[in-house]
């Protein structure tokens, strides 16, 4: 049985000084924290500036291009199974013929989210065994979190972005 998530927003952890995206479930009122490196926080960011940019110009990215030629669409995004910490993401492509299931990692299961607007599928077990907050704990969904997280993203060093700084 899976719980359905949306991405809910993203904050800074005060204490590891990573980024994490919260994932909420409507109907129950709790959030999921997936916890990402820098690398995985300037993707989700670009994919956000990316689709603000597509929604005005009226473009589609290559990605979506490519979807649609070959007759598939994002079906379903599914959190799995949580293993040593690490969660089992995979996202399903639905089309004509019979669906196809890849094994993604959290962070771009996050950007496919956005990018479509679709939910999150978490399995109940992976609740269970996660840290899970109470969103009525209006602390981790204040306003000065978006805050942290831009003020993180803008004092990165080039140089922590690896081989292919921007």
């Amino acid at each position: 049985m899976y719980v359905e998530m949306k991405v809910n927003g993203f904050t800074l952890d005060s204490i590891a000084q990573m980024p994490v995206v919260l994932l909420k479930d409507a109907d129950e009122g709790y959030a999921l924290p997936i916890w990402i490196n820098t690398m995985d926080a300037v993707s989700i960011a670009a994919e956000l500036i990316s689709r603000d940019m597509s929604a005005e110009s009226g473009c589609s990215d290559l990605l979506t291009k490519l979807l649609s030629q070959m007759r598939l669409k994002v079906d379903k995004i599914n959190i799995d199974d949580l293993n040593d910490g690490v969660f089992d993401v995979s996202i399903v492509f639905a089309g004509e013929c019979e669906e196809i299931k890849l094994s993604v990692r959290p962070s771009e299961a996050v950007v496919m989210a956005l990018k479509y607007d679709i939910p999150v599928y978490v399995a109940e077990h992976v609740l269970s065994q996660s840290l899970v907050m109470p969103t009525s704990d209006q602390s981790i969904f204040d306003g000065s979190d978006e805050r942290r997280f831009v003020d993180f993203l803008e004092s990165l060093d080039p140089k922590d972005l690896g081989k292919y700084p921007m």
